[in-house]
């Protein structure tokens, strides 16, 4: 059984249903590739895929070990390359609320910050910029 259905709704515009659960993401063609930039781009949701796939597994490792990252916050750029049009970087800066963490849960985090199943189906070549910030209680 198919995942998605992705239908094209003409001007550079898809709409793509997640079949088990009826969710759906609009897609835009961005400003500087022909489009509106009015949703999400495809590559747009690539860098946010790979954002949500850290976030799950680091969830599903703090779960684990008994301990939360509730309020975590992931920064991701995208760096677009040409001939052909791609995207050649990933930045991502990941902040962590809290620097209660003990150095165990930090080496959880760390270590689960490049076990996702999308950073693991990425070709070699692809940089990905990581930035582990913890912030510190006031």
């Amino acid at each position: 059984m198919a995942t998605v259905k992705t239908t094209y709704l003409g001007n550079l515009r898809t709409e793509a249903v997640h079949l088990q659960s009826g969710a759906k993401i609009i897609t835009d063609a961005p400003t500087d590739n022909h489009g509106k930039g009015e949703a999400f781009s495809p590559t747009d949701l690539f860098a946010a895929s790979y954002a949500s796939c850290a976030l799950t597994i680091i969830g599903i490792a703090t779960q684990t070990h008994n301990f939360n990252i509730d309020g975590t916050v992931v920064e991701t750029t995208k760096v677009m390359g040409e001939n052909p049009r791609r995207i050649v970087e990933l930045i991502v800066n990941f902040t962590f609320p809290h620097n209660n963490y003990s150095e165990k849960e930090r080496r959880v985090i760390e270590g689960a910050v490049k076990g996702c199943p999308v950073a693991n189906s990425l070709p070699a070549e692809l940089k990905i910029t990581r930035t582990v910030n913890f912030k510190t209680v006031s």
